[in-house]
């Protein structure tokens, strides 16, 4: 080793290619020789690096100088080191975009590491012998995984590596001397995203929202049903770098009988945890939609670090839902009140009520402002390409709050009828009139405020729509 690489501190450098990293390792030693941490998650993950959870480890032991490997793109991550000698390392971009075809060099000592993203081309030649060559991965090796390589020939003319050693003279396998040139490779595609709940109101919003795009995948309750552990695991997550979860078990009073509380939690619960474990296991980002019911309504306006405090078994299940899937790493939670979308819902039921000439009596002591469900898929496209924090975030329409009866009201008045037809009630009183009572095994208790602080999501450049807006669109729609 020498003296100025025992002087190193942990760095993390960029490259031309997107997402691979040069890492600067220190290597402290003395007579006896030298050591470091090759991977600290904590310093590395601090440092820049990612944290890609490896799970495997390889070593290629090299005996003589010119043996010359690749040009391989694996469907993994892969953090790349020696422990003894040196290679000459270059990666080339195989991945669909504008930087298919970026090359990159460097030589790779025991004081470098080197981070390299799925689908980029990795190759090394040995420039000092022996060299032993590891590297993590975060995926197992498989013939089906296998499969997925993406082959780039080492002599390729338009990327035109420099090899130090002529590959005339280098040591190659007959399989990398075959590979096909960069105008014969497919680039690698981007993983796919995975709509799960398809068939439900947001699903069908972001299938809307998303049309367009060939890399998303939607998928209703008959291809994966989240409460049955067999469905879920004959399901093939392999392809999927985002999963959005938009299925859920939303009936609030059924929930507190006996059999909806069982099939709320199989849903909201168990069927969370199963697709938890799935996207831990493809490293995928979770987008996971949430409820005020977490919240007793008790605070005039609810923020994201509120702690959760459920009144009823639908709220229950949805705030255990939120602690499984804020175990992962990448996350994220958005919070929503009173969902309104297409199909059936409280602002349709009124505008039809209006039309008909029933007036309705309105409960007028529940606050809160709707959530339109496709400003809830405008919220989930927008954190997947702004990629804020992890974490939890609101999202419903802004402006001012309303009671139920205040936002028929102004249902009545957009729809071009007297509002004063809509009167306003006690909770209490509008479920008396029905011999019925909030908590009583048929009725769910709710919370009284559903109003949620939106300066979070706010903060990372998304725009609330305010509410009244909203309203009229939807109901000009």
């Amino acid at each position: 080793m020498t003296a100025a690489g025992q002087q190193r501190t942990l760095a993390v450098h960029e490259t031309p290619i997107p997402g691979l990293l040069v890492i600067d390792l220190p290597v402290p030693g003395d007579n006896r020789g030298w050591f470091k941490e090759n991977w600290q998650r904590a310093k590395m993950t601090a440092a820049g690096l990612p944290d890609f959870g490896p799970v495997q480890n390889n070593i290629s032991f090299n005996q003589a100088e010119g043996v010359t490997r690749g040009i391989h793109a694996e469907p993994w991550d892969k953090y790349i080191s020696v422990a003894t000698g040196a290679v000459f390392g270059a990666w080339v971009d195989l991945r669909e975009g504008p930087s298919f075809g970026t090359a990159y060099c460097h030589e790779i000592t025991p004081e470098t590491a080197i981070f390299v993203p799925r689908g980029v081309g990795n190759a090394f030649q040995t420039i000092s012998a022996p060299a032993a060559y590891t590297y993590l991965v975060n995926d197992h090796w498989s013939e089906g995984a296998q499969a997925q390589y993406t082959f780039l020939n080492l002599a390729d003319e338009t990327v035109a590596i420099p090899w130090p050693i002529p590959l005339e003279q280098a040591e190659l396998s007959a399989k990398d001397v075959a590979h096909p040139r960069l105008a014969d490779v497919t680039p690698v595609p981007p993983r796919r995203t995975l709509v799960v709940g398809a068939n439900g109101q947001l699903g069908r919003a972001l299938a809307a929202r998303w049309a367009e795009r060939a890399d998303v995948d939607l998928v209703a309750r008959d291809r994966l049903d989240l409460a049955d552990a067999a469905s879920v695991e004959a399901f093939d997550f392999t392809p999927y770098g985002t999963i959005v979860n938009a299925a859920a078990y939303t009936a609030v009073d059924t929930a507190e009988t006996p059999e909806g509380r069982a099939q709320a939690w199989a849903v909201n619960v168990d069927g969370v945890a199963r697709l938890v474990e799935r996207a831990r296991a493809q490293r995928a980002t979770l987008v996971h939609v949430s409820s005020d019911y977490v919240y007793d309504g008790t605070a005039a306006q609810h923020t994201e670090d509120e702690p959760v405090s459920p009144l009823g078994v639908y709220g229950q299940t949805k705030a255990a839902g939120d602690r499984l899937v804020a175990t992962l790493p990448d996350h994220y939670i958005l919070r929503t009140s009173w969902v309104v979308g297409e199909g059936g819902n409280f602002v349709t039921t009124m505008a039809r009520l209006a039309e008909r000439g029933v007036d309705p009596s309105v409960v007028d002591d529940q606050i809160g402002r709707l959530t339109f469900t496709s400003d809830l898929a405008a919220a989930i496209d927008h954190l997947l390409e702004a990629r804020p924090e992890a974490g939890v975030y609101h999202l419903s329409a802004g402006g001012e709050a309303l009671s139920w009866a205040g936002i028929a009201q102004r249902v009545f008045a957009l729809t071009g009828h007297d509002p004063a037809r809509v009167t306003p009630v006690a909770t209490a009183d509008y479920y008396a009139g029905q011999g019925k009572a909030e908590g009583d095994g048929s009725i769910a208790p709710r919370p009284r405020s559903s109003v949620l602080d939106l300066a979070r999501i706010e903060a990372t450049g998304f725009t609330v729509r305010d509410q009244d807006e909203a309203l009229r669109e939807y109901l000009e729609g």
